[in-house]
């Protein structure tokens, strides 16, 4: 197994692995020259975005979260160009990136440091080889006080790793529950 260069990863997007990609890194918009959290292409990785619609966990019903039946009572929505997390708070996002994975790639999801230096975890369960659709992100804000999450700009970092051979098995061939997901897609049993 190796891990995709730069160079690499800009050919596969190329090829259709990454809609809406971004192929230089990116830390100014345009000729505003304001600055972002980067995102596009990193020496051995991919600074995806989050979009601009979140749903942030709140009690205001006093639900309960059950994975096997879920309900999105718990969850306030939100939309617009930042989302806040409130302490010890939850929220989700999806990239604002289509993928269409290769066969013998596969994903994992690491933070970016200027949302870790500022309390925020990133969990994102590994991308498998032939999964097709935007990822949902998951935000925990590890804080006491509240942390300001920016749609449109970089989220966290996709490291690609290349298998030795192709799976007998891909997640499209399982069927994946979340095959082809657009835009933020609660748990499915």
């Amino acid at each position: 197994m190796a891990i995709l260069s730069d160079k690499e990863i800009i050919a596969l997007a190329k090829d259709g692995m990454i809609q809406n990609f971004v192929e230089k890194n990116t830390r100014t918009l345009d000729e505003s020259g304001k600055k972002v959290i980067s995102y596009g292409v990193s020496s051995y990785g991919y600074d995806v975005r989050v979009g601009n619609e979140f749903k942030v966990f709140s009690n205001i019903n006093s639900a309960i979260i059950d994975p096997k039946n879920f309900s999105d009572e718990c969850f306030v929505d939100k939309k617009g160009d930042f989302c806040i997390i409130p302490p010890n708070g939850f929220a989700l996002g999806a990239t604002v990136e289509y993928f269409k994975i290769p066969r013998d790639i596969l994903i994992i999801c690491v933070g970016k440091s200027t949302y870790a230096r500022c309390g925020i975890i990133v969990n994102v369960t590994p991308i498998e080889p032939e999964f097709e659709g935007q990822v949902v992100l998951e935000f925990s804000n590890t804080t006491s006080l509240p942390v300001k999450l920016y749609a449109n700009e970089g989220a966290c970092q996709f490291v690609f790793f290349k298998a030795n051979e192709p799976c007998d098995t891909s997640y499209k061939d399982k069927g994946g529950k979340y095959q082809g997901q657009t835009g933020i897609t609660l748990p499915r049993m």
